[in-house]
């Protein structure tokens, strides 16, 4: 395990590995804490950090590389993340809406507490 700052070069390399989708779900380029990340062969193919928010609530997000999904990964950078803000006094959530990310969330000891509808109003 290492850290990133969160404007870490590196980072931009994953989420575009990533793809926009899932890159956007874990919003990696708005983290405020250090990003920890797993490297194989010299390259970043997980990482998690998370983005301070009000009322001293971690909004943690994690992304893993299409070719490095199924390992666990999510699992170990999310578990330090969870433990930095902890560490830090700060209350760690996680807005889990993928299926995957559902599943390592509660791995973690999250609970689901309700969900998000998201509507596009066209105008």
């Amino acid at each position: 395990m290492e850290r990133l700052p969160a404007s870490h070069p590196e980072l931009r390399l994953l989420e575009r590995a990533a793809g926009r989708e899932d890159a956007g779900e874990a919003a990696l380029d708005e983290i405020t804490s250090p990003v920890f990340v797993v490297r194989e062969h010299g390259q970043v193919v997980a990482a998690a950090g998370y983005r301070a928010w009000p009322s001293r609530t971690a909004h943690i997000g994690v992304l893993t590389a299409p070719g490095a999904r199924g390992r666990g990964l999510a699992r170990v950078t999310g578990s330090a993340t969870v433990a930095h803000a902890l560490a830090a006094g700060l209350l760690p959530q996680w807005r889990a809406r993928p299926p995957a990310s559902r599943r390592v969330a509660a791995v973690l000891g999250f609970e689901e507490l309700g969900s998000q509808l998201s509507v596009d109003i066209a105008g």
